[in-house]
C-alpha cells in the first residue's frame, strides 16, 4: 500500500510541474526565386526588361530580424542604338542583408553584395545596393524591390521578385 501511495504521490507531483509543449519554429529556410527587372536611367535605353532566378535562404535572428542571403542570375537582352548592337547583360549577383518585420506578414528589407557581370558587357565584378520591401505568407514570399549595380556607372532596376521558401 506504501509503494502504491509513494507512486501516486510522485505521479501528482510530477504532472502539477508539467511544462506545456509547444512545437519549435522553424529558423532556416531555403528556396528558388524568380524576379521580373525593369531597367532605369541610362540602363533602359540600353537594355530591354530582364529575367532573373536564384535561390535565396535566411536564418531568423531575433524577434522580427532575420539575416537573408541569395545568389542569382539576371539576364537583360541588349538594345539597338543607332545600328550598333549593345551586348547583352548576363550578371551573377551574390547578395546579402537583413530583413525586418514590420507587421504579421510585411517586411522591409536591405541588401548588399557583388554583382557578376559575364560576357561582352561589363566583363568583372561590381558592387550592388538593393532596399526592398515585402509580404510573407507562410512559405510564399513576394517583393518589391530596387537594385543598383555600381561597375563603370551605375546598372539599376525596379524588380518583382516572388519566392518559396521550404
Amino acid at each position: 500500500m506504501n509503494f502504491l501511495y509513494c507512486l501516486l504521490v510522485i505521479t501528482i507531483v510530477e504532472l502539477s510541474f508539467k511544462q506545456d509543449a509547444h512545437a519549435q519554429l522553424k529558423r532556416f529556410s531555403i528556396g528558388p526565386y524568380v524576379e521580373a527587372a525593369f531597367p532605369t536611367g541610362d540602363f533602359s535605353d540600353t537594355h530591354k526588361t530582364g529575367i532573373g532566378v536564384g535561390l535565396g535562404a535566411d536564418i531568423k535572428l531575433v524577434a522580427g530580424l532575420t539575416a537573408v542571403g541569395s545568389v542569382g542570375f539576371n539576364y537583360f537582352k541588349g538594345e539597338t542604338l543607332n545600328s550598333v548592337k549593345i551586348p547583352d547583360a548576363k550578371v551573377i549577383p551574390i547578395r546579402l542583408g537583413l530583413r525586418y518585420k514590420l507587421v504579421s506578414i510585411l517586411y522591409i528589407k536591405v541588401e548588399g553584395g557583388t554583382a557578376q557581370f559575364l560576357g561582352d558587357y561589363n566583363d568583372g565584378v561590381g558592387a550592388l545596393f538593393a532596399p526592398g520591401i515585402g509580404i510573407r505568407i507562410l512559405g510564399l514570399d513576394v517583393e518589391g524591390k530596387y537594385e543598383s549595380w555600381f561597375k563603370d556607372g551605375t546598372h539599376a532596376f525596379w524588380g518583382l521578385k516572388a519566392s518559396y521558401n521550404f
